[in-house]
């Protein structure tokens, strides 16, 4: 009767521990990131009343006579397996898909957790809001650009930091330009600035010293005229002021039409305009510049209205100065006299702009097949324009325009079809502040900062295991390593083992309820077994004692 009673007690402890686990799993069903454990029992040490024996010449083996002494508790497991992802739309809610744990640090030492409801405190670290505890990162995302501190593995979230303003240095170019006859355009270039005459607009007849936009005008000031002319022969002539009391607006353009071979200028609305005499590929180009005692307001620069060439496809781009200025940039492809050679001329640029030095790149060639050629035109040139801009007057700021690799199609090309070909990019921007923050499938948390650029703030540190079963529950979701969990193996998403990091997302419990009833039902018949166990051997120890009365 004994080994039954203490084998039924066992019995009883082994089952209570089973509605202990099912009872903890079924509390943590909406617990995020939460992993079931399972209970498994073995049977105790047996009491042998007989050995087993050999079989003989004459007589057969005997089994062992064993009596059982009860259950109990083999092993109580973690199931590592993954739970369910609840999409929260949040920016700093994280999950992973697959193996792998988040990295935070308590202070004291590395924790690992499933649970990437991530926060950020006062002093912008990235941390575990319910503890404070701060997330951990690898690599080197966002050093170079100042986000992160190369000496702490902290994540910051650099809310508090300006991104400063970057110059467009580089422009990118991709599509089609068409390969088809076009008709011819005529180059047209204004002065951009509208004369008057006592707030009137003014004519060929008005004097130049009755000009709102001059001063002080004298006998022998002098206007020097540069630039190209239509078949890039380079122009140079000087008009003086012989008498400034009789000086009119139709000397100067004489003097300016005498200067270009086969352009012609005049006034109209106002404007100096310089017209070529025919249509077809030009290069003309003008700059005036005054030299006297007085002032006399001229262009910095002479707007292109239309482009000479024979065809013409125009483009136009938002770039930045030094200062994050932003200014409309456009540009007109022009097609060459010259087979399969096309030119890119800077036509305007909106904003404070001392000059243009260079806004012309000659020579863009494309290859037979329609793929780009390089600059390898009889008049290649440098891939650039140079601006001067008003906000630093004292250095040309210089742009390199990319049209692709040469033999392939990977910017721009030459075919048959309409015309396609647009800025794919610019490297400039304005200063901006971080507003949105996300992660990508590996990791790499990418902040959006409200001048519209995108730039890399750091890199989740993740960790695998060997065994991650064998990692000890610290509670507050997180793990520490035990034992037989293995060395942490850090990593980052996609990599070393680790799943993908779902942005906007946590990981849910992995609990199954109808399992864990199932288990209740079990742990309840177990226990009730034994239970009767107990009962039928109490009752004949009740009938034995009586006996001896």
């Amino acid at each position: 009767m004994g080994s039954a009673l203490l084998a039924a007690v066992s019995g009883f402890k082994a089952h209570q521990r089973m509605l202990d686990v099912a009872g903890n799993n079924l509390a943590n069903v909406n617990t995020l990131g939460f992993k079931a454990s399972r209970i498994t029992f073995a049977e105790l040490i047996s009491e042998t009343l007989a050995e087993g024996s050999q079989p003989t010449g004459t007589l057969g083996g005997t089994n062992p006579v064993q009596i059982g002494s009860g259950a109990g508790v083999a092993s109580v497991d973690r199931l590592m397996t993954q739970g369910g992802l609840l999409n929260t739309g949040r920016d700093l809610d994280m999950a992973i898909e697959g193996e792998g744990y988040f990295v935070l640090s308590s202070g004291q030492g590395e924790v690992y957790t499933r649970v990437g409801a991530f926060a950020v405190d006062s002093e912008s670290y990235l941390v575990d809001p319910s503890t404070g505890y701060r997330v951990q990162r690898i690599g080197y995302e966002g050093v170079t650009e100042g986000f992160q501190d190369p000496a702490d593995s902290n994540i910051r979230v650099p809310y508090d930091v300006t991104l400063p303003a970057k110059a467009t240095e580089n422009i990118s170019f991709s599509g089609n330009l068409s390969a088809e006859e076009k008709p011819w355009t005529t180059s047209v270039l204004t002065s951009g600035t509208v004369y008057t005459a006592a707030g009137a607009t003014v004519g060929e007849g008005t004097l130049l010293a009755d000009l709102d936009q001059t001063s002080g005008l004298a006998d022998g000031d002098q206007i020097t005229i540069t630039g190209v002319d239509r078949a890039g022969n380079p122009v140079n002539a000087t008009y003086t002021v012989a008498d400034a009391s009789t000086a009119t607006v139709g000397d100067l353009l004489t003097a300016i039409s005498g200067a270009y071979s086969g352009s012609t200028a005049s006034i109209l609305n106002g404007q100096i305009e310089l017209t070529d005499d025919e249509a077809g590929y030009s290069q003309t180009d003008i700059q005036l510049t005054y030299n006297g005692a007085g002032s006399f307001e001229l262009p910095n620069y002479f707007v292109i209205e239309s482009p000479g060439g024979e065809a013409v496809v125009e483009v136009n781009k938002e770039i930045f100065d030094s200062q994050g200025i932003g200014h409309i940039l456009s540009a007109a492809f022009v097609r060459t006299s010259e087979s399969n050679t096309w030119d890119l001329v800077l036509m305007s640029i909106t904003g404070s702009i001392e000059g243009l030095v260079d806004r012309r790149i000659r020579g863009i060639s494309f290859q037979t097949d329609g793929s780009f050629g390089g600059l390898t035109g009889s008049s290649g040139d440098s891939s650039s324009f140079r601006i001067i801009y008003g906000n630093d007057p004292t250095t040309p700021r210089t742009i390199t325009m990319h049209f692709g690799t040469v033999g392939e199609y990977d910017g721009m090309a030459l075919t048959g079809g309409g015309n396609t070909v647009s800025i794919s990019g610019q490297d400039g921007h304005a200063s901006g502040q971080l507003t949105t923050l996300s992660a990508t499938r590996d990791g790499v948390l990418i902040g959006l900062f409200g001048n519209g650029v995108r730039q890399q703030i750091a890199a989740l540190k993740l960790a695998t295991f060997q065994n991650p079963a064998g990692l000890t529950s610290l509670g507050n979701n997180y793990f520490a390593v035990s034992g037989n969990s293995g060395d942490p193996v850090p990593t980052r998403g996609l990599a070393g083992g680790a799943g993908a990091v779902r942005n906007g997302a946590l990981e849910k419990s992995n609990v199954e309820v109808a399992a864990e009833f199932v288990n209740l039902i079990q742990a309840q018949n177990g226990f009730q077994a034994n239970a009767r166990t107990i009962r039928v051997a109490n009752e004949i120890l009740r009938e034995l004692a009586n006996l001896i009365r």
